[in-house]
């Protein structure tokens, strides 16, 4: 079978078009002696005559004809495969897979950037995941997702980019009814007063690092603390607060979270108690629309007051 050189294709194309190889050769920025050259290796690959050689210029045979429809329809396609190539590589289209953790999606930052992602990059197919961070983690290091937003704090671990997005105070969430609420209520409260309370956490396996941050805080503070549960989501600790199962540590941002029967209080002390919302991706080559999405983040947490 006959292969066909998309250069010689295109030469071809050119000569049908202008009847003329003196014409098609300035077209195409050739001389005109090489392109006769040219469309003479064309016919001898494909083993007919494409032309009809006139003293004016130059004539489809029949099968010249018949080549040039399926000309046009082949470098047509070639062209929109470059570009299409050209607007993945770029970000412009192809897939992208972002996770996130439950508490990541209610801090206003990850909505928003998504939101201006879509705007730049419409063609591209956003897929959004919401899992645990120590899932992500796991997704990530095995190409399931492109990038996520996690709680840490994490250290560069398992061949995985670690990029800070921004630091979140911690506030403790009180069932409604404990004492200490009706009886007094506050607007902030040290971390050691919860040294008697129980306490409930989101689960370690799902979230290491956040974890370890609450105990070493509760250790800095001269205690303990007493766990009570420690539950699968950071969204399932309040459930479980609204129950009057204990008191827990979140992100600011799940004050967002209308729950009845919770209370938010703020933590005066330590002020190291912080949530840190991290950006990961796997330490290899990104694809366009990944590249995109970690150039946009960096450009809205500059932008962000």
């Amino acid at each position: 079978m006959a292969s066909i050189d998309l250069r010689l294709l295109r030469y071809f194309v050119a000569v049908a078009e202008e009847s003329h190889l003196t014409k098609a050769a300035a077209r195409l920025g050739i001389r005109q002696p090489p392109l006769s050259q040219q469309i003479r290796v064309l016919e001898e690959g494909l083993g007919v005559t494409l032309f009809h050689r006139l003293p004016r210029g130059m004539e489809l045979t029949e099968s010249g004809r018949a080549l040039l429809e399926d000309a046009h329809k082949i470098l047509a396609l070639t062209e929109q495969a470059v570009e299409g190539v050209r607007r993945v590589s770029q970000g412009e289209a192809g897939r992208l897979t972002v996770g996130f953790t439950g508490s990541a999606a209610f801090h206003p930052f990850v909505p928003s950037v998504i939101r201006r992602f879509r705007e730049l990059a419409p063609n591209v197919r956003l897929v959004l995941e919401e899992s645990s961070t120590g899932e992500l983690m796991d997704d990530v290091c095995d190409g399931r997702v492109d990038v996520a937003f996690v709680r840490g704090p994490y250290g560069p671990d398992r061949g995985v980019v670690v990029e800070k997005v921004l630091d979140e105070t911690m506030l403790a969430a009180f069932p409604a009814d404990h004492p200490a609420v009706r009886r007094r209520p506050r607007q902030r409260i040290a971390l050691s007063e919860l040294a008697d309370e129980s306490l409930i956490l989101y689960r370690r396996h799902s979230g290491p690092g956040l974890y370890d941050a609450i105990l070493a805080a509760c250790a800095a503070a001269g205690f303990s603390p007493r766990i009570a549960q420690e539950a699968p989501r950071m969204l399932s600790t309040l459930s479980l607060v609204a129950a009057g199962l204990g008191v827990s540590l979140v992100p600011a941002s799940l004050r967002r979270v209308n729950i009845e029967g919770v209370v938010y209080v703020s933590v005066s002390r330590p002020a190291s108690l912080r949530a840190p919302l991290n950006l990961i991706w796997r330490d290899a080559p990104l694809s366009g629309a990944a590249r995109r999405l970690i150039e946009e983040v960096r450009r809205h947490r500059q932008e962000s007051p």
